[in-house]
Parts: C-alpha cells; sequence; structure tokens
C-alpha cells in the first residue's frame, strides 16, 4: 500500500511539471521555488502547535489547488504558480514520507513518524 500512495504522489508531482509547462515561466523557477513551502516552519520557533498549524496550512494540496484556479479565473499565471508550486511540494514531501504534523511534535505526522525511532 505504501508504494501505491507513493506512486499516487510522484503522479500528482508530474501533473505539477505539465501543468508548470503550461505557463510562461523559465525553466529554472520550478526548481528555483520548489522549496519555499518550506519556510512554514519557521513557526516552529515559536512553539509545536504555531509550527504544525503553519507547516499544515502551505502544505494542503486544496490551498494550491485553490491559488490555482483562481490564476485561472483572474488570467494570472503568477497566482497558478503559486498554487503549482503548494500542489507540487506537498506532492514531493508525501513522496519523501513527510506528511501533515500533528501538534505535539514535528516528525509526528499523519503518514506516521519521521526518520528512526
Amino acid at each position: 500500500m505504501n508504494k501505491l500512495l507513493k506512486l499516487e504522489e510522484f503522479g500528482q508531482f508530474l501533473l505539477s511539471i505539465v501543468l508548470f509547462s503550461q505557463l510562461n515561466f523559465s525553466l529554472w523557477v520550478f526548481p528555483a521555488c520548489l522549496l519555499l513551502p518550506d519556510f512554514s516552519m519557521v513557526g516552529y520557533l515559536i512553539n509545536s502547535k504555531t509550527g504544525a498549524w503553519l507547516y499544515n496550512i502551505f502544505h494542503h494540496k486544496l490551498l494550491g489547488i485553490f491559488f490555482y484556479s483562481l490564476g485561472l479565473w483572474l488570467q494570472n499565471e503568477t497566482i497558478m504558480l503559486i498554487g503549482i508550486i503548494l500542489f507540487g511540494h506537498s506532492a514531493m514531501d508525501r513522496i519523501f514520507g513527510y506528511g501533515l504534523k500533528y501538534n505535539d511534535d514535528f516528525k509526528h505526522t499523519h503518514l506516521g513518524r519521521i526518520g528512526k525511532e
């Protein structure tokens, strides 16, 4: 089952690449922006509850879908790019086992614990 879920996430990551290729941005923009959602981890400097909340907002795929759809509606490629990056980054994270966070610990995710026990 784990391999099947990772394959699904890989397909979603590929979708983000395909959607990006339809925009009028240089190719370097996608990899340059791909890790930007991880800046949301700054919330962990306050406490784990704030960190988890902020992290989960920026790693929820629905937010990416919302921004992409808003960009389509407004015909604004920058907003579409934001949605694609959020969606693609979330899929990439889940391929590597980084899921949405629980309030108690950064390593406690909806996909299980990160790292060695």
